[in-house]
């Protein structure tokens, strides 16, 4: 039941039921909640109350995540709609959450007591000019002295905002990861988001971004929570996994463009010092150069190749849309990929046959290591390389696999286009590989 909150005295608050001739529902406050006992009561009522104080019609909506203390109760108990989510993890509980809501405007907030869930004008009021998501700005609108760890708040906080700023040309956005946020409900479910875990938050406001979709910020603060027991957050693996999902929407400036300067500047490398010692600024490079620039051309055709994985996985796991400056990964396919590791390996081999019987000629003695290592150093990359680019091909082709077998039983996951879904163009939300992964909210 949707309840329409109003005020009846100076301090006093109503809660009632929402008659059918009763305006819509405009916003509804969304709460992950996973063993929340503690908290989560007075977070119903801090944003009942916040609603009722802008005279907003307004639902408080709790995505249970499997609790066992007793949470979904006292969160009905205090006036909240209560849903279960059947996908564990924080994104799997606010896309259930953002799934079940009523209003047009969603805030999601997280269910700690660490936000101003009382003070959510700011956001309403930005949404209602109509911006698409508002992000909150923790450092913007202070931090009380123990509310972040000092590891967060000067390291992992500034670098992935950095990075979010960095990547993907977000320049209004200074806080990556405040757990407030507004958004329009219908333009983010035709995003598709799709990660249950902590980096849900990322790919809220990274797929907003890449559909340009209006994006702006409001002062926000954060308190100690209010729970005695350590958070859900675990720092190292959360910040990994929101780095690795900034990588897969990201390759090319994170490893397709650093890769092939690296590769080019390894084959220019390679080039000019196989014929010989090469002088240039006064330094003499010699067969010790020669071997950092093969190595270079090994590291760079890596990072190639990681980008390639990067995007394909995006693509073929539908979180990134495959566009035309992107069609070069159909490259990796384990037909392409063996033919070219074959070619290079067979140079690489021919010439390594080429110096053995250099070697034979000279009856197996010890050769001037100057003029060996110019055959042999180069010859084993070509090897190295070729190597590579087959059993690349082969895990490319893996990736490739893998939707066909989803496809075939779950036709209905396909994504809509952001441009031009309607409400009932969205699809349903999934789970994914990383469900398995995320046991908590």
């Amino acid at each position: 039941m949707t309840w329409v909150v109003a005020v009846t005295g100076a301090s006093e608050t109503e809660r009632r039921p929402m008659p059918h001739s009763a305006a819509p529902v405009e916003v509804s406050v969304v709460l992950p909640c996973l063993n929340e006992a503690e908290t989560i009561e007075i977070c119903v009522r801090k944003a009942l109350a916040g609603l009722a104080e802008l005279g907003v019609a307004g639902e408080v909506l709790v995505s249970d995540n499997g609790s066992t203390d007793g949470s979904p109760a006292l969160a009905a108990a205090a006036g909240a709609k209560v849903v279960h989510a059947a996908i564990r993890g924080y994104g799997g509980a606010l896309i259930n959450g953002i799934e079940a809501a009523q209003g047009r405007y969603v805030v999601m907030c997280d269910a700690d007591d660490s936000y101003d869930l009382g003070n959510l004008g700011p956001f309403i009021a930005e949404l209602r000019t109509g911006t698409d998501v508002v992000m909150g700005n923790r450092f913007k609108g202070g931090i009380t002295p123990g509310a972040m760890p000092a590891l967060h708040r000067y390291l992992g906080n500034p670098v992935l905002s950095w990075l979010g700023r960095l990547l993907f040309a977000l320049s209004g956005v200074g806080d990556f990861h405040c757990g407030l946020r507004g958004f329009n409900r219908d333009r983010i479910r035709a995003l598709g988001l799709c990660m249950t875990g902590m980096e849900f938050a990322s790919e809220l406001v990274i797929r907003a971004a890449l559909a340009k979709y209006s994006i702006s910020e409001v002062p926000t603060t954060l308190r100690p929570d209010g729970r005695s027991r350590p958070p859900h957050l675990r720092t190292w693996r959360d910040g990994w996994r929101h780095l690795r999902f900034l990588l897969v929407f990201a390759p090319k400036p994170t490893l397709l463009v650093p890769g092939l300067l690296v590769t080019l500047a390894g084959l220019l490398g390679t080039a000019c010092l196989i014929p010989g010692e090469r002088h240039a600024f006064g330094v003499s490079l010699d067969v010790g150069a020669l071997v950092y620039s093969c190595l270079a051309v090994l590291v760079g055709a890596q990072l190639l190749i990681f980008g390639g994985f990067a995007r394909l996985y995006g693509v073929q796991e539908g979180i990134t849309r495959e566009d035309k400056h992107a069609r070069w990964t159909r490259w990796l396919s384990f037909e392409r990929c063996v033919t070219a590791g074959l070619l290079i390996g067979l140079l690489g081999l021919a010439n390594t046959v080429i110096a053995v019987t250099d070697w034979g000629h000279a009856g197996f003695s010890a050769l001037n290591p100057r003029e060996n290592l110019r055959t042999v150093v180069p010859s084993a990359t070509a090897i190295a390389l070729g190597v590579i680019l087959i059993f690349s091909g082969l895990f490319a082709s893996l990736l490739s696999l893998r939707p066909f077998v989803r496809g075939a039983a779950t036709p209905h996951l396909a994504r809509a286009d952001p441009a031009t879904a309607t409400p009932a163009d969205i699809p349903s939300q999934r789970p994914t590989v990383e469900a398995s992964e995320n046991s908590e909210v």
